[in-house]
């Protein structure tokens, strides 16, 4: 499997992977909303060594109580079904975290299972006092950091791109 940013010449490709994915078409309608306004930090993708396209997963901004402080949400994440289950989706996540390290953002944030996203190093927000703009997600809201300072001084509300109130 091979990992890499996401190139103009996949953004059809990663749409129908998108519309294949979800239950409807909201996640797919997202990310290209998120790319067209300018709020798409990374979009990585892991393909087979033919270069088939078999996941996608992006990162976007976040603020902390209003204030950019570089921190980065993950969402949507999305594999195609024969290649889930086979740890594609972790080592995706893992390169993109590692991406965004390198690229001096700091943290990131997710709502998702926390029994997945723990075995990431994600670790529930709420013990940072922090919080999601959505009610009743304080089990699923979680958040990594590259060191621990960058949690130090943040607390309050996270609020994902105005794009997230589509869902």
């Amino acid at each position: 499997m091979l990992f890499r940013t996401e190139a103009p010449a996949d953004i059809l490709i990663v749409d129908q992977l998108l519309k294949s994915t979800f239950p409807s078409d909201a996640e797919a309608k997202l990310v290209m909303t998120l790319r067209e306004n300018g709020n798409q930090t990374l979009g990585i993708i892991a393909c087979t060594d033919e270069g088939e396209v078999v996941a996608h997963a992006l990162f976007s901004p976040v603020t902390v109580e209003g204030v950019d402080s570089g921190w980065q949400g993950l969402a949507p994440v999305s594999v195609k079904e024969q290649y889930r289950n086979q740890g594609v989706a972790k080592q995706l996540i893992e390169e993109g975290i590692t991406i965004l390290s390198e690229l001096g953002y700091p943290v990131c944030v997710v709502l998702g299972d926390p029994a997945y996203y723990q075995r990431l190093g994600f670790e529930a927000a709420l013990k940072h006092n922090l919080h999601c703009q959505w009610p009743n997600t304080e089990d699923a809201f979680m958040v990594k950091s590259y060191s621990p300072e960058f949690l130090e001084e943040k607390s309050g509300l996270v609020s994902y791109c105005a794009e997230f109130d589509a869902l």
